[in-house]
């Protein structure tokens, strides 16, 4: 097996000429020794017939079926006028033959085929000899036969390797595009949440400092643990970023059971936050429970941010195999033209996270105007079983 692998790879750069040509000269001089070592005494014009019997080979790969047909008529006349002088396994036959087999389309070989068993039958002089010219042609096209199945094989197997590579490249694309989606809205709702309680806190600091001391000072261990909560949370997002096998270990989901402590932050600006989270929300999958954490967050971020109110209820609660999430506040909402649903959702990076989180569960949601067109109110169903699609809110 060594001997042949060093074989292979040292013939592997040889010109395709060089080995046909090879082949030519072995068959022209088995021609030349079998002419020479018959019984009959033959003039000198049929030692270069005997030599034009190989003179097709060098150009086997390239000719057409004519060509090589051509290139068979010196061992027809070879055998006609001088039938005992051919050698007994003619080289130039049995390649012809592997040739025709190997690389002519079957409405071509297969009539060759024929037109040569015919020949070998009827040209041999033997019921013997005319079973063995059969045996060679015959096994000479079969060889030929199986060698350019094989490399259909091969070029079948090389295609699909191919598109399999395709594939693969296609999906690990993809997987990287979703990844990247997944890792900006968990750093948006980081950092937009933690950011907006900073800002709202550090701007009512210095209108009480004087005048009220202890609210003051409650705005800033707000401010300072809302920094520290996103410090913890970036630190564990890139901490997956520089080892994926730590992501169970430095990246744990966040659950329902937290956002007392996320609202108790909120309360921190002066908001009011009536968090009801209802019984039987435990054993939810984490990707689902994930999910309404971060949903709720980004509300809340969006009420702190833009809607001036003073109060804000979150409800969670799972019902018909559906954890439904409400948050609603009593600010100035938004504009009549605004309300619309998640799919046409276009006023900032928050709502659409909203609706890509509730999307990636299976689930739906609405965001619009409260009750008799008061306040803003956002509106999530995730489904708790398979993923599918769960009729809209009110819908």
């Amino acid at each position: 097996m060594e001997r042949a692998a060093r074989w292979r790879s040292r013939t592997a750069g040889l010109s395709p000429y060089v080995l046909d040509t090879f082949l030519a000269v072995c068959s022209a001089a088995v021609s030349v020794w079998s002419v020479y070592n018959d019984d009959t005494d033959w003039p000198w014009w049929v030692y270069p017939l005997a030599v034009s019997t190989a003179l097709f080979l060098p150009w086997r790969r390239k000719v057409s079926l004519l060509g090589l047909i051509a290139g068979a008529v010196p061992s027809l006349a070879l055998s006609v006028v001088a039938h005992s002088a051919n050698p007994q396994v003619p080289l130039y036959a049995v390649i012809g033959m592997y040739t025709i087999a190997e690389r002519f389309p079957d409405r071509q070989r297969w009539p060759v085929l024929a037109v040569v068993v015919v020949a070998n039958v009827i040209g041999t002089h033997s019921p013997n000899g005319a079973l063995f010219s059969v045996l060679t042609s015959g096994g000479s096209f079969v060889f030929g036969a199986l060698v350019r199945t094989q490399r259909e094989l091969a070029r079948m197997q090389a295609e699909r390797a191919r598109e399999a590579g395709v594939r693969a490249a296609s999906e690990a694309a993809r997987a990287v595009a979703e990844e990247r989606a997944r890792i900006a809205r968990e750093m948006h709702d980081i950092l937009a949440h933690a950011v907006s309680l900073m800002v709202i806190q550090a701007e009512a600091g210095p209108l009480v400092v004087r005048d009220n001391p202890d609210r003051a000072i409650r705005a800033f261990d707000t401010i300072a643990d809302a920094g520290r909560d996103a410090m913890v949370q970036l630190r564990r997002v890139l901490g997956v970023l520089k080892d994926p096998e730590a992501e169970r270990e430095l990246a744990p989901q966040p659950r329902l059971a937290e956002l007392a402590d996320v609202a108790e932050r909120v309360r921190g600006t002066g908001l009011r936050v009536d968090l009801e989270l209802a019984d039987g929300l435990g054993g939810l999958p984490a990707d689902v429970e994930a999910a309404a954490y971060r949903i709720v967050q980004e509300a809340l971020t969006n009420t702190v941010k833009h809607s001036g109110a003073d109060r804000v209820a979150i409800r969670v609660g799972r019902a018909d195999g559906v954890l439904e999430v409400v948050v609603s506040d009593n600010g100035r909402g938004m504009p009549p033209a605004a309300d619309r649903t998640v799919a046409g959702w276009s006023g900032g990076r928050g709502l659409v996270g909203i609706r890509e989180r509730a999307a990636a569960c299976g689930g739906r949601a609405e965001a619009g105007p409260g009750p008799e067109g008061r306040g803003f109110l956002v509106s999530v169903r995730l489904p708790l079983g398979p993923t599918g699609v769960v009729e809209r809110v009110g819908g």
